[in-house]
């Protein structure tokens, strides 16, 4: 494989898809020197089939709004790999969701997946409905819409959707209730991040950011260092940010920063459980105002209208909202401020310029797809305890998610570990990631 050449020829046919390309070449980059020392991935030709997905279903999402007025999205579904399991990963409703984003974070989902030991194929999904400023009608309406254009093409042995951004346990709730009634059967496994009482997970909700704490901690004492008493910027109020600063409060860390596409609000003192539990309240209220936090606790917070998290000093970033968020000038503004550690929370989160800036610079980095794996992985484990019939105690996800983080850990520093010990994270999830799919591909046929 000659990563130049093949990059070329994947940009001739697919123009303009930026986010896919950029997830591609990561990845291949990363591999590059393993793969070429196993010829029969050559042979079988798995870098040229790893990359394309399986099958992009497209499709028209009417609806109607409150002022009675019909309303036309685009939906889509990527299967993008099912080598060693059911496609599995997120719906996202987004105004800027298009086919280049959900195939990067398809391609991303399948390595990630391969990475948390269970077995699950890769797949994305979603739509470009805005869901800012939309009442639960509505929301409820354009979801029932949604499930009615994709429910034949999933099932909880062929593809098992669950939440991304914009999709959250209530919208998981309409899409169940539609799939229910169209398919006249409970399937209950058919998606994941489900409410309690109707065959959700404990934990489920928490667990991105409980996992990427956790895998944040593994990176840490690695290189020697405790979260205790650290200083934690986080991007983002959603499901993710809510649950990684629960857990870094928990661990001992100091949560200083929360961020949105308004601005940012500093926390000079700490985030307390109280702001904590209102983040649910903002993310629910489709506002998608930072500024909220700080009117609500004033005395606590201070909103900066038009900066990032970014812009406050920190010893560990935690980008938990979108892809490429963080940037190379992000990254030089945080290594002034004297950060040290940067964990992806979010897919891609960051530049290729801003990780080239952090790696360089001797700042502890560590990708989406291994650090934020503990979201799909507690889906994993949902959908086990759906097709089991039981439901486990919090302390038993809680301990098997412990677990399957430190397990990708082990995986990363395996493929990742340089001559001076230090770790390529990057390298290390990327390769693991990879070999787990590629074995699975080549034993299975050229098919």
């Amino acid at each position: 494989m000659e990563v130049k050449s093949l990059m070329t020829a994947l940009e001739a046919k697919h123009p303009g898809e930026n986010e896919y390309l950029q997830a591609v070449r990561e990845v291949l980059e990363s591999i590059e020197e393993v793969y070429n020392q196993h010829p029969e991935f050559e042979k079988a030709k798995i870098v040229e089939r790893i990359v394309e997905p399986d099958r992009i279903f497209t499709f028209r999402v009417t609806w109607v709004d409150d002022k009675g007025e019909v309303q036309t999205n685009l939906g889509y579904r990527v299967q993008f790999n099912s080598a060693i399991g059911p496609y599995k990963g997120g719906l996202r409703f987004h105004k800027a969701v298009t086919p280049s984003m959900l195939k990067f974070l398809g391609f991303e989902q399948t390595f990630k997946n391969a990475l948390t030991t269970l077995p699950m194929g890769g797949g994305k999904g979603g739509s470009d409905f805005d869901p800012v400023g939309k009442s639960d009608g509505e929301i409820m309406r354009f979801c029932q819409a949604f499930m009615q254009e994709l429910w034949q093409n999933i099932g909880p042995d062929t593809d098992v959707p669950a939440g991304d951004v914009g999709v959250g346990g209530r919208e998981i709730g309409y899409l169940f209730g539609m799939y229910t009634k169209l398919a006249r059967e409970y399937n209950v496994g058919v998606l994941t991040g489900k409410g309690a009482t109707w065959g959700g997970s404990i934990l489920r909700p928490e667990a991105t950011g409980f996992g990427a704490l956790y895998f944040t901690e593994h990176v840490l004492k690695t290189a020697g260092k405790d979260i205790k008493g650290c200083t934690v910027a986080l991007s983002g109020f959603g499901n993710v940010a809510w649950g990684a600063a629960l857990k870094a409060t928990e661990l001992g860390a100091k949560v200083v920063a929360i961020s949105g596409p308004d601005g940012v609000c500093e926390i000079p003192g700490g985030i307390t459980s109280e702001m904590i539990d209102y983040m649910l309240e903002m993310r629910a209220s489709n506002r998608n105002k930072v500024e909220d936090m700080a009117t609500k606790y004033p005395e606590a917070a201070k909103f900066t209208p038009g900066k990032k998290a970014w812009s406050v000093k920190c010893d560990i970033a935690l980008p938990c909202a979108f892809q490429n968020e963080l940037n190379g000038d992000d990254a030089k503004e945080l290594i002034a401020n004297g950060t040290w550690c940067c964990c992806e929370v979010s897919n891609m989160g960051c530049t290729p310029e801003a990780i080239e800036t952090f790696q360089s610079n001797g700042i502890l980095f560590a990708p989406g797809k291994a650090v934020n794996a503990g979201g799909v992985s507690v889906s994993g484990l949902e959908m086990t305890q759906n097709a089991m019939h039981i439901s486990w105690s919090g302390a038993e996800v809680d301990e098997k998610l412990h677990y399957i983080m430190e397990s990708i850990h082990s995986a990363c520093v395996k493929y990742g570990k340089k001559a001076d010990g230090t770790i390529d994270y990057v390298k290390g999830a990327n390769i693991a990631g990879f070999m787990k799919v590629a074995q699975a591909m080549l034993e299975q046929g050229i098919v």
